[in-house]
């Protein structure tokens, strides 16, 4: 049977990486959605050439062969590991990782391939990450940007940009760079990924204007109303929320366990932002 299984990272990854994951296919093609996460994926197939997924700002739909196992890293928005080029050249790509790695990801390949377990392979693969992640810088304007742009308090770009000493086109660009989407795109990629962060921990709408349930949720998301997230669902994944979660609004209709990947959004709901002053300056719109 197929199955997928999330952990979180190496201690040492916990800032750039989002969460790990093995997944294996049974006997048929299992068909996967690749949602847009804002950031920027690993797909290591033992056995395999692992590949690059590169930004998504819409669905992937991907069929895994039969037998197959894949180990997988997902990346935080602006941490991509190191790559020779910038991220807007990558948006909606696949891309194989030797292309991009060369010599280190043939010798990866190999060890991974020799690996007792997916276990290993999967710790193998971190490994190597960490030492890439050695050898690189991040921007860490971008990493302040995308911080304050996390679900629950919607921020004004202008005003955030203006906040990080940025003229708007500058941080546009330097986001297109480093995450592979402008900032308004990222808000709204990170906005729905606040929303499935709710539902899949079974969270209870705050009663904000009456609503509960689906539309309960939407709205401590950051959305206008239920049809604000409908339009958004279809927008990022091609699909309507109820189709999406198949029903039952606390998990996606695949099944599959997101609680790892979707913990560092919670953990962002009850934190002040980073940049304290932009309640202050108006940067952020009463919800």
């Amino acid at each position: 049977m197929e199955s997928y299984v999330e952990h979180p990272p190496l201690p040492e990854l916990a800032t750039t990486v989002r969460t790990v994951w093995i997944q294996r296919t049974g006997g048929t093609a299992y068909v996967q959605r690749h949602l847009p996460t804002g950031g920027v994926e690993i797909h290591f197939p033992i056995g395999g050439r692992p590949q690059l997924l590169g930004p998504l700002t819409g669905p992937e739909v991907e069929v895994i062969p039969p037998h197959t196992t894949i180990v997988g890293v997902r990346f935080q928005p602006g941490t991509p590991p190191p790559l020779p080029t910038v991220l807007d050249d990558l948006v909606d790509q696949r891309l194989g990782l030797a292309d991009l790695w060369r010599d280190s990801a043939d010798r990866l390949v190999e060890a991974v391939a020799l690996a007792s377990t997916p276990e290993r392979g999967l710790l193998l693969l971190q490994t190597e990450l960490l030492k890439h992640f050695r050898r690189t810088g991040l921007d860490p304007l971008v990493g302040e940007a995308v911080r304050a742009l996390m679900p629950w308090r919607p921020v004004n770009i202008d005003r955030l940009a203006n906040h990080l000493a940025l003229s708007s086109s500058q941080l546009r660009r330097r986001c297109q760079q480093a995450v592979g989407m402008s900032p308004k795109v990222l808000q709204r990629t990170l906005r729905f990924q606040g929303f499935l962060a709710l539902a899949q921990a079974g969270a209870t709408a705050s009663g904000r204007r009456g609503a509960d349930g689906m539309a309960g949720l939407a709205i401590d998301a950051g959305y206008a109303d239920q049809a604000h997230l409908s339009r958004e669902c279809l927008r990022l994944t091609g699909v309507t929320p109820s189709q999406l979660l198949g029903g039952a609004i606390e998990r996606c209709l695949c099944g599959h366990d997101h609680s790892a990947s979707y913990r560092p959004f919670l953990a962002t709901r009850d934190r002040p932002l980073p940049v304290h002053d932009l309640f202050k300056t108006g940067a952020v719109r009463p919800s």
